[in-house]
């Protein structure tokens, strides 16, 4: 049988050398990346072990009578060491019921690590979420360049990059995390009357925590920021967040301008640039504006499934 045990602080150090050996674990699922905003959530992470190893570890957290694999990640089902077969999910599953139930738990929410992100194939879970009868309840549609075999750009983009090299712009490594996320946040409030997931505080210290993770590339021009992207870097996916510009930036390209250059000159040997989704409304509204800018470079559909799986 496989044995489940809740995360505690004692289980730190294992939980963290597991998920950088898996075949599907990022930084996302490290502690001091998850615990970042631990006041928001009630973390209840599980360990899953089999004849006395660890195999699998559930970054999730509870809401009543509700496990969510944990909704303060963007992304984040079971993550399994690299010996993880299909029988084996089977039982991990079992064992993960078995232990909701006792646990007084109703519904599992599960959200899959899209394949983008596997180091190795890592679906078991989906399998074994079939099989025990889960919903799929939300598919978002996530915009994602394959680096090593990259479609070319439209005309307008191809236009605007050549605008652009016409101007003295300038890619740097930004820790200018205050200008950055103001720009974003007028730009998410004018466009889309939203607020951005992360203060600038809580950027700079996850970014000083994770150096080789989280690094924000921004456009200058002179001293000026005009555009900038956060990017979270995983061993095959380099993704963006937080795509804006302001005015003078978007009257010289130069979010074209940063994009080309990320695509050819900084991550060229990544397997996938990933711009995040387009879908809102838990799948069903796809922003097609939105989806159009993305594609225009490039881009195709690899898509983001949640499951629900009822008790």
């Amino acid at each position: 049988m496989v044995a489940v045990v809740r995360y505690s602080d004692r289980y730190k150090s294992e939980w963290n050398a597991f998920v950088k050996a898996s075949k599907n674990g990022t930084f996302l699922f490290l502690r001091d990346y998850m615990e970042y905003h631990a006041d928001r959530f009630e973390d209840h992470s599980l360990l899953f072990c089999h004849k006395d190893k660890l195999v699998a570890v559930l970054p999730a957290n509870a809401t009543n009578n509700e496990l969510h694999s944990h909704a303060g990640l963007s992304y984040g089902g079971l993550v399994s060491s690299r010996k993880m077969k299909s029988p084996l999910m089977l039982q991990v599953f079992e064992a993960l019921i078995r232990y909701s139930r006792e646990q007084h738990f109703k519904t599992l929410y599960y959200k899959a690590i899209p394949h983008i992100y596997h180091q190795l194939p890592a679906e078991e879970d989906l399998y074994t979420l079939f099989r025990y009868g889960a919903t799929l309840y939300r598919r978002d549609v996530n915009s994602v360049i394959a680096l090593g075999n990259r479609l070319p750009y439209n005309q307008l983009r191809k236009r605007q990059i050549n605008k652009a090299t016409s101007y003295a712009l300038e890619v740097r490594e930004s820790q200018d995390y205050g200008t950055y996320m103001q720009m974003a946040s007028q730009l998410l409030s004018e466009k889309y009357q939203l607020s951005p997931i992360h203060t600038a505080e809580e950027l700079m210290q996850l970014a000083l925590n994770f150096p080789t993770n989280i690094n924000l590339k921004a456009v200058y021009e002179g001293e000026e920021i005009v555009a900038g992207m956060l990017i979270y870097e995983s061993p095959t996916v380099a993704h963006s967040q937080y795509i804006c510009s302001n005015v003078r930036g978007q009257k010289l390209g130069a979010l074209d301008f940063l994009t080309d250059h990320l695509l050819t000159q900084v991550y060229p040997h990544k397997k996938y640039f990933s711009f995040g989704i387009s879908t809102e409304q838990q799948g069903l509204y796809l922003n097609e504006g939105l989806v159009n800018y993305k594609e225009s470079y490039g881009a195709r559909t690899v898509v983001h499934d949640f499951y629900r799986l009822d008790f």
